[in-house]
């Protein structure tokens, strides 16, 4: 047995010898019959020169991959460079086009209302309007430009006598469509106020108020 171990080890030994042989053998032709090739090399797009004496990655083939890596990051630095200047552009026109109001009744000795229909509530003692956008004349804002606006109103009421009934109703508008309210009916509280606050998207245009709704009153002595 252990001679038959011996004698197949020593031809394993020879057969890797022989495939070792064999291989070097053939690198050695194809690389032989490479440089001794007459004219160009049909090596396609990589430079057989540069494959055989050279790293691959300085061939053609890998030329073009790194031409365009390099392709694809100066277009995102272009582009990023387009975004920043449109985003300052931006800034520059709309940064200083800041829109914010803020305004109250006067001071009255009656009561504001009833009336017969819904009625708009005219705000004259104005105490910021940047952008304009609000017009005491109307009692209506009108969006200069398109974003998200807060609305924050407050309604206090006082009926001067306990036991007098506390009526009152009013809500916030845009272009007709209810977005919030705050209303009272009692005869509990001979004062009482609410107040809301609400985020409305806007178009350029659209208008926004405070009614009173008919047949309420606010504001009583």
């Amino acid at each position: 047995m252990k001679l038959v171990a011996v004698s197949a080890l020593c031809l394993w030994g020879v057969l890797c010898l022989c495939a070792s042989v064999k291989a070097i053998g053939t690198l050695e032709l194809m690389r032989d019959a490479a440089v001794g090739w007459t004219g160009a090399l049909p090596c396609g797009k990589w430079d057989c020169e540069c494959a055989f004496k050279s790293q691959p990655d300085c061939c053609c083939g890998a030329n073009e991959m790194n031409m365009l890596e390099d392709h694809t990051f100066m277009r995102m630095v272009d582009i990023w460079e387009q975004l920043t200047r449109l985003d300052n552009d931006i800034e520059e026109v709309t940064g200083n086009n800041k829109i914010a109001f803020t305004a109250a009744m006067k001071p009255r000795s009656d009561c504001f209302g009833p009336f017969t229909i819904n009625v708009p509530i005219r705000y004259y003692t104005i105490s910021l309007n940047q952008g304009n956008g609000y017009n005491d004349a109307l009692g209506i804002f009108t969006a200069p430009r398109a974003g998200l606006y807060s609305f924050s109103f407050t309604t206090y009421s006082n009926v001067g006598v306990d036991g007098e009934r506390l009526y009152h109703k009013v809500q916030l508008i845009k272009n007709n469509e209810v977005m919030a309210s705050v209303w009272e009916d009692n005869r509990e509280d001979m004062e009482d106020s609410g107040t809301q606050s609400v985020l409305v998207s806007l178009h350029q245009g659209d208008q926004v108020y405070v009614e009173l709704l008919s047949g309420r009153s606010v504001v009583c002595p």
